[in-house]
């Protein structure tokens, strides 16, 4: 399997665009997102002969990624970023890293970092869309 220099979870427009730019940049990217469907329509028309990589679970993601990983969670803020962290960091390790491009609240940041730091995690929240 091709390892990928990023992984981005979440294909709505936000996520595929961020995909393609920086895969634009030279990078290889891992994509994901909850409805396999999204992922193929992505793959298959906007991402079409780009080095993007579908993968189709959370487990195939995580693999698809060089060391340290580097996950983008691109996904509405609140629960479902949550939801995210909770599947993913049992398959990260020590020094990977989770940006939360998301607008979460602050405190909910804040929140986050202390349970993905306890892991031996990095985590950001960004804050793109």
């Amino acid at each position: 399997m091709q390892k990928s220099d990023i992984g981005i979870i979440g294909m709505a427009v936000m996520g595929q665009n961020l995909a393609l730019n920086i895969e634009s940049r030279g990078f290889s990217v891992a994509v994901y997102n909850r409805t396999g469907s999204r992922t193929k329509e992505f793959i298959q028309k906007r991402a079409k002969n780009k080095n993007i990589v579908a993968t189709y679970s959370i487990p195939d993601f995580v693999k698809s990624l060089v060391r340290p990983r580097k996950v983008l969670l691109m996904v509405k803020a609140g629960e479902a970023v949550d939801i995210f962290i909770e599947k993913i960091i049992p398959l990260l390790d020590e020094g990977d890293i989770i940006i939360d491009g998301g607008n979460s609240y602050f405190k909910d940041t804040e929140r986050r970092y202390k349970i993905v730091e306890n892991r031996g995690l990095l985590y950001l929240g960004t804050g793109i869309s």
